[in-house]
């Protein structure tokens, strides 16, 4: 008997990191996709030179199927801080000098926080989905995740800011919640819902 399940669609993911990996495939893998991160081919990221987070995350994006053939998917993210005129904002990974330490860019929200009572703040995400280098209508989905930063770190389920980050109505940090939580909740998993939604719209093909 002939199987005529289909194959899973393969998609790079234009990142290294390993949490966004993981929370992207169990977000995507019930429609049939398989991630596979862009640590797995051998070419250079290009710098994000976007002004907003949408032009960022589509230079990763068209970098990632350029250099793979295969359809492309890149969120650019960030945290913005009301009291800090949305700083760090684009800067978020990098808000400390060096691209994604962690421990550094919370010290340095910290510091900058330092004796401010309003601490009001919120994620944003975009992600965005080419089916091919030079796709002329990429796939845009946003979401934002409303909070507060705290004045010291909690949890250490999360990554980036997390353990700062309080969500409106909620007593455990980002970095507190569980996976599945998060992943329902977060600004990411708000934008790849959505992005979720457009695929089951305009599925891609293998």
């Amino acid at each position: 008997m002939t199987d005529t399940t289909p194959s899973p669609v393969t998609v790079v993911l234009a990142t290294g990191n390993a949490g966004k990996v993981r929370e992207m495939q169990a977000m995507l893998a019930p429609l049939g996709y398989r991630v596979r991160p862009q640590s797995e081919f051998d070419f250079e990221q290009p710098p994000e030179t976007g002004e907003t987070f949408i032009e960022n995350a589509i230079i990763k994006a068209r970098a990632a199927a350029a250099a793979t053939g295969l359809p492309a998917i890149a969120d650019d993210s960030g945290l913005e801080v009301a009291a800090l005129g949305g700083a760090p904002g684009v800067r978020s990974a990098r808000y400390a000098g060096e691209h994604g330490d962690d421990a550094a860019n919370n010290a340095a929200l910290l510091q900058a926080l330092d004796g401010q009572r309003q601490r009001q703040a919120r994620f944003r995400c975009v992600c965005v989905c080419l089916r091919h280098a030079s796709d002329p209508a990429p796939l845009i989905a946003q979401g934002v995740w409303p909070g507060r930063i705290m004045t010291e770190a909690r949890g250490t389920q999360g990554f980036g800011y997390d353990p700062l980050f309080l969500p409106v109505g909620e007593q455990r940090t980002a970095a507190e919640l569980p996976a599945e939580d998060k992943n329902r909740m977060s600004h990411r998993g708000q934008a790849v819902q959505a992005l979720v939604t457009q695929l089951r719209i305009e599925p891609l093909r293998g």
